[in-house]
């Protein structure tokens, strides 16, 4: 249940409704717009109280929302969140890109990578510490040590950095060195891992799970900020479909949809989205023009080496640099800023395709 008041509503008098809320036992969160002021009302809100809100002064109606995700939906939140770090803005018309390897494998190479990211413009440093994989032999990543030099890496070359966190135990110390925590697709769904990103308060990426539907994905989301923590971005990463000549499906129509239903930003993920190099670039264009809020891009300085065996879906820094320069001129066309002008002067004669 949602109750809307004026933006002219005296605070005294929000302070009020918010007093009533709470003494029927249920949680209150206010979210101000330009227009109006939406209270959202998460617990057993009964009939009862909706009628004694209605009559109070200030209040221009009580409504009813069926939905089982609340903070998430756009009923309660009528405006796009924009998450904030450190100057960097995700959500509400900016386009934000991360960019880097599956893995991070050495201090060089994270290095190397990182600046070349930031050469190319982009704002957001990817690379996983602790990697999730299907077989039990396949390199799990380098750990704690990964987390520390993809930090070091980020602070030299003025990058924020995103990392995947895969159980509530490694949450805090992966918060420690990241600025952003990813919840890869097999976690979508591990709600002790929701619980307790929900209490750090750092940014999340919440992927959809590659068989989730729409609204399991959003209820996912609402663990997370039930517990207290509104920086959520969801991802698109491909779900899973009879398709095989991608490794997964891209559904583009995710993006408006959940722009549709939810505040939250919308970020692409067309690297795990299509399992293709060749089709990265088209697909990361292809999101833009859905509405996505920015992208996760897989490039790696040495893909067919790369160490997790994905680098058929790194792009190559050549590749990374040009996508980006062509977003620059895409991004305004889709009602974007995109915002590269931090980015250093750099060559990339010498990565060939």
């Amino acid at each position: 249940m949602i109750v809307i008041v004026s933006n002219h509503t005296p605070e005294e008098r929000i302070a009020d409704l918010v007093r009533v809320i709470e003494n029927a036992g249920n949680q209150a969160h206010i979210s101000r717009g330009t227009e109006r002021t939406v209270i959202g009302i998460v617990g057993q809100a009964e009939p009862k109280l909706a009628e004694q809100l209605r009559q109070m002064k200030g209040v221009e109606n009580v409504v009813k929302i069926t939905k089982s995700y609340k903070l998430a939906s756009r009923d309660f939140h009528p405006e796009d969140t924009v998450i904030d770090i450190r100057g960097v803005k995700i959500g509400g018309g900016n386009l934000a890109v991360m960019g880097g390897p599956c893995a991070v494998e050495s201090p060089a190479q994270i290095d190397e990578i990182a600046r070349l990211v930031k050469a190319a413009g982009g704002q957001i440093l990817r690379g996983g510490a602790f990697k999730p994989r299907t077989g039990p032999y396949s390199f799990q990543g380098v750990g704690v040590e990964g987390l520390v030099m993809m930090a070091e890496a980020g602070r030299k070359h003025d990058l924020l950095t995103i990392t995947e966190v895969m159980t509530p135990d490694y949450v805090d110390i992966c918060a420690e060195y990241a600025d952003i925590l990813q919840v890869g697709t097999r976690n979508m769904q591990n709600f002790d891992l929701l619980r307790k990103l929900g209490e750090c308060g750092k940014p999340v990426l919440l992927k959809r799970g590659f068989s989730a539907t729409y609204d399991e994905w959003l209820n996912a989301a609402e663990y997370i900020l039930a517990g207290g923590n509104p920086n959520v971005m969801l991802c698109e990463r491909g779900i899973r479909t009879f398709e095989t000549y991608t490794r997964n499906t891209l559904d583009l129509t995710a993006i408006p949809v959940m722009k549709q239903l939810s505040h939250l930003p919308v970020i692409s993920d067309p690297s795990h989205g299509t399992g293709r190099r060749e089709l990265v670039e088209t697909m990361s264009k292809a999101s833009v023009a859905a509405g996505a809020d920015g992208l996760i891009i897989e490039m790696h300085t040495d893909p067919d080496h790369s160490m997790t065996g994905d680098g058929v879906q790194s792009l190559f820094p050549d590749q990374f640099a040009n996508l980006l320069r062509e977003l620059e001129q895409l991004a305004p066309l889709c009602g974007k800023t995109f915002d590269t002008e931090k980015k250093e002067p750099a060559h990339f004669a010498t990565w060939v395709k």
